[in-house]
């Protein structure tokens, strides 16, 4: 079994993907190709890609949901095993909701449904309640707690989704497409509690298309092209390079793509980094310029 470089020497990598292939069943093109990538513990990862390059597969893969065909995935410097004790294991440090709430919500109530994960994984019911009743109130569902799943509005069935992996206290959460469908409200309230969640220091990673959420929350953007890694970097760095966004067909962010036309201007200080916030670039505006700015 190949082992990545660093396996076992850096701490502060959570998750590794060693050489990962995976081909859904009477398909020829594979849906992961060779994909390799290392997470690091307490970072906010935006991955991007069209639709079919392998976001959703890979996620698949992390949560021992698919098994890889070939290579290897690691967590905290062990490889992932695939017994059911294993999976059971791997599924309460590595939690995934799904774009779609309908995959992933079945019991008859909401608080049957986020006591699921606990009580299969072994908590007695006294802890189970303990945990249930404290995520509840954290995302502000307990109102309808007795309320069957089926009849919940989209951006509730949403939070009961986020419910049902919170209550397992995971080391990485991993949400796809986490505001699709969802009105904006509800799309601001995913939102916070993403932010919520790593300012716990919780890895998340998220798929999106929106590059402007992915430009400011993330650490690190991580782009998919036909099962394989394009680029992992800083969203500045990446957003910066035309080229490859041209590549993916991704459009810069409209903070960078402002700060681009008021720097050729010569309306931004020299020198001044790129900003990821209105605010930063307040802060970047020459003096004549930013007397006149207002916060935000």
């Amino acid at each position: 079994m190949k082992r990545p470089e660093n396996y076992g020497k850096d701490p502060d990598i959570l998750l590794e993907a060693d050489n990962l292939t995976y081909t859904y069943e009477g398909e020829s093109i594979p849906a992961l190709n060779g994909l390799s990538l290392t997470i690091k513990r307490g970072k906010k990862i935006a991955c991007m890609g069209a639709n079919g390059s392998g976001k959703s597969t890979f996620f698949l893969c992390c949560n021992g949901i698919h098994r890889p065909s070939s290579g290897t995935l690691y967590l905290n410097g062990r490889p992932f095993g695939y017994t059911k004790r294993e999976l059971l294991s791997l599924r309460r440090r590595v939690g995934i909701v799904f774009q779609d709430p309908d995959r992933q919500l079945f019991s008859a109530s909401v608080r049957q449904e986020i006591s699921f994960g606990p009580l299969n994984l072994g908590f007695s019911e006294e802890e189970t309640l303990k945990r249930v009743t404290a995520v509840m109130e954290k995302l502000g569902i307990t109102a309808f707690a007795h309320k069957p799943v089926h009849a919940l509005s989209g951006g509730q069935k949403k939070l009961v989704s986020i419910a049902d992996i919170l209550v397992m206290e995971p080391e990485l959460m991993i949400l796809d497409e986490p505001a699709a469908a969802l009105d904006p409200f509800y799309t601001e309230t995913v939102y916070r509690i993403i932010e919520d969640i790593t300012a716990q220091g919780v890895t998340v990673m998220t798929a999106t298309h929106d590059v402007n959420y992915a430009y400011r929350w993330a650490d690190e953007v991580i782009l998919f092209d036909e099962g394989r890694i394009l680029r992992q970097d800083k969203p500045v760095r990446l957003f910066s390079d035309d080229r490859l966004l041209a590549k993916v067909h991704l459009a810069p962010p409209m903070l960078l793509t402002l700060f681009r036309q008021l720097k050729s201007k010569g309306l931004i200080k020299e020198n001044a980094p790129a900003p990821r916030s209105i605010r930063e670039l307040n802060r970047c505006l020459a003096p004549t310029v930013s007397q006149n700015a207002p916060e935000a």
